[in-house]
């Protein structure tokens, strides 16, 4: 029986609710076997960031040469690359094995305001990488960025994500949730615009949503499903993590990424 395979390309967060290790934990609850290629090492934690070490563009390549030649992914999520040279060379192996099912989530700041995209960067992710894309998932600020103007009403949301999607020949999904009217979600396939409703969950503690949104939409594409299929999925999946309301830290805490697996202990008597 085939093991459905996915790859995240990104930072690592040493306090477990973002990053490499939310994507991770999002695989394997949504039954696939993960795999890693660490950009970055962060120092931090539910308060913040307080430092990032960048790994060599050299040694990326060599992680994700390691992945490919021997279990080569079925889909692949891409969270926070800070380097310009990483993420050509990112798109230049992806490009060279043919990587299918392409997810990028485009982070250019933290939850707590670290901005990680200068205008270099901002640069590669547009010409290098979005273009390989299946699907790509900013946020509302994020969206702002990457057109230069404002993004006010559902109605700009919908002309912002039809012109992403246009100009990089891709799926995008406009992240609600910084709108500060729900947590409704808009997804240009391409063809048309699909609303996927949310309900604002009254939990402080979602350190990693897009993370976690990205890694659970890129397990259900390599699982077969079709773009929208995975969104609704991956939707669902995060509302429930929230829903969870796991407590953790001093800050925004993570997520309840298994709140899903019933945890099962075995006594064995001697």
């Amino acid at each position: 029986m085939k093991r459905h395979t996915a790859l995240t390309i990104a930072g690592s967060d040493s306090s477990g609710g973002a990053g490499i290790q939310a994507d991770l934990k999002t695989m394997l609850a949504n039954g696939v076997y993960g795999m890693s290629v660490i950009t970055a090492v962060t120092a931090q934690n539910t308060l913040g960031v307080a430092g990032i070490l960048e790994i060599p563009a050299a040694f990326v390549e060599k992680q994700i040469d390691a992945v490919f030649t021997d279990i080569f992914p079925d889909a692949v999520k891409i969270g926070m690359v800070t380097s310009a040279e990483v993420i050509e060379r990112i798109a230049e192996r992806l490009s060279f094995y043919h990587a299918k099912n392409i997810v990028i989530d485009p982070v250019m700041a933290s939850g707590s305001g670290t901005g990680f995209a200068d205008a270099e960067v901002l640069r590669a992710w547009k010409e290098e990488l979005f273009p390989l894309a299946t699907l790509v998932t900013p946020n509302i600020p994020e969206c702002e960025t990457l057109l230069e103007s404002k993004i006010e009403t559902e109605g700009d949301r919908e002309l912002a994500a039809e012109a992403i999607g246009r100009q990089f020949g891709c799926a995008v999904l406009v992240k609600g949730g910084h709108g500060g009217s729900g947590a409704d979600d808009l997804l240009w396939t391409g063809k048309e615009r699909v609303w996927f409703p949310g309900k604002r969950i009254d939990n402080p503690n979602t350190h990693g949503t897009g993370c976690t949104l990205s890694s659970a939409i890129a397990s259900c594409l390599a699982k077969g499903c079709s773009v929208e299929r995975a969104v609704g999925q991956a939707k669902a999946y995060v509302s429930g993590a929230i829903g969870a309301m796991l407590d953790l830290g001093l800050g925004s805490g993570p997520m309840d990424h298994g709140y899903q697996i019933k945890e099962q202990v075995v006594y064995r008597l001697t």
